[in-house]
């Protein structure tokens, strides 16, 4: 994901909520929290979008938690088997869990976003290789029951559900890879023989 202001990925990271504890009175900001008062007051918690939380903590005005996604539960269960979380259905909105977590990065001090941090590479590193692996496994799965085949389009739909955006996004590549390196190892002389 990149952190360009016109990336849609990033946008839709920056627009995940996550719950604030206001410090202070903030007047007229009622809205905020969808209610009829006109004020927030103080230990408030109301749930705000990304982007709008870093105007809020850097100026000093609120707290927040960690969110869900990102919560010791969480974070158990990829430390016992990564592979089997469904990342997608974590945060919503396309998956963007690794964007979501890096957005967090920069709200956390440098010991909590070191081991944010952490979980999200060793998370990655233990996802990657089932990926490349599913990705090549359904390439050749494709080439042989004959193109796009229903059936397979369908299984490879099912297990991409359960995946981050930027994993489906190296899937799609390692498949499409998979899928070239067997066009051009038929076309050439090994394949021929």
């Amino acid at each position: 994901m990149e952190d360009d202001y016109y990336s849609i990925e990033s946008i839709l990271a920056e627009n995940q909520k996550i719950q604030c504890t206001f410090k202070t009175d903030v007047p007229d900001m009622g809205h905020l929290d969808g209610g009829k008062t006109g004020d927030i007051k103080a230990l408030s918690k109301v749930q705000l979008p990304l982007w709008m939380v870093y105007i809020l903590i850097y100026s000093d005005y609120a707290d927040f938690t960690i969110p869900p996604p990102f919560a010791a539960r969480v974070r158990n269960a990829l430390n016992a088997e990564a592979k089997s979380v469904r990342l997608s259905a974590l945060v919503g909105q396309g998956g963007l869990w690794y964007g979501f977590g890096r957005m967090i990065m920069r709200l956390l001090n440098d010991i909590p976003a070191a081991e944010l941090s952490k979980v999200l590479t060793d998370t990655f590193h233990k996802r990657l290789p089932e990926v490349i692996d599913q990705a090549q496994h359904f390439a050749s799965l494709q080439g042989t029951i004959g193109g796009s085949s229903r059936g397979g389009d369908a299984i490879v739909a099912a297990f991409r559900e359960g995946m981050d955006g930027t994993e489906r996004e190296l899937f799609q590549l390692a498949q499409e890879s998979a899928k070239r390196t067997k066009l051009w190892y038929e076309a050439s002389d090994r394949g021929r023989r």
